[in-house]
């Protein structure tokens, strides 16, 4: 009886022992947890992307006078590219874009004619910091913005314009999801401020203006990481 005892106590230990080999307790590794995400976010990628912006543009007269605030509006089309690094889910990073757009506003304005301003081209250079989901992550964003503009006046048959820079700044958030590896689709909100600047003229019958462009946009995109 006490062999068999023994014998029962040998096989019970050797049992145990193969489990825990199994689970993996004995190498100090767990199957079930794992200090890296299940999709790896590090990498270089390039995409594109398209949206739509509003906002508002105020203009006043460069001399001094009363403001006047429109709402502006109109699409983008461009492109972006970036690099991510995946701090075992927590990624950090930074993306440049460049918009091609046409957000902006006309009216006609009396003795004057037909007055049209907006956007022609944008771009930014942004830092990223989002939490890694599996393949989905949600991030903010923020960083330099800048910005091509151009203010015109349409009186009769003649047309006078003057194109300006723009420099200011833009935040926003995001949420990015991979489709596979490589892949990966993207929402976006940005605001952006681009500042005033002096159009010195003349415009037609207006002496010069400071245009302060400031807007919202929403969009999505693609990536591809390489």
């Amino acid at each position: 009886m006490k062999r068999f005892g023994i014998m029962l106590s040998a096989i019970l230990l050797a049992s145990t022992g193969a489990q825990a080999a199994d689970l993996g307790w004995n190498s100090g590794a767990s199957p079930i947890y794992s200090p890296t995400s299940a999709a790896n976010w590090s990498g270089f990628y390039a995409g594109v992307n398209a949206g739509y912006g509003w906002g508002t543009l105020t203009r006043e007269p460069s001399a001094g006078g009363p403001k006047h605030e429109n709402n502006s509006g109109g699409f983008s089309l461009g492109g972006q590219v970036g690099y991510n690094l995946d701090l075992g889910g927590f990624v950090l990073g930074t993306e440049a874009d460049l918009q091609w757009a046409n957000i902006g506003y006309s009216e006609d304005i009396a003795n004057v004619g037909s007055f049209k301003s907006g956007i022609d081209f944008y771009g930014t250079i942004r830092g990223r910091a989002g939490f890694a989901f599996g393949q989905v992550m949600p991030y903010v964003t923020g960083g330099f913005a800048a910005g091509r503009g151009t203010s015109s006046v349409t009186s009769g048959n003649v047309t006078t314009s003057e194109s300006a820079n723009h420099m200011g700044w833009t935040v926003g958030a995001g949420l990015e999801a991979q489709a596979t590896e490589n892949i990966s689709f993207k929402a976006e909100y940005l605001y952006v401020d681009l500042g005033t600047q002096t159009y010195a003229g003349p415009l037609g019958g207006l002496n010069g203006i400071d245009a302060t462009h400031r807007f919202s946009v929403v969009r999505a995109g693609l990536n591809y990481k390489f």
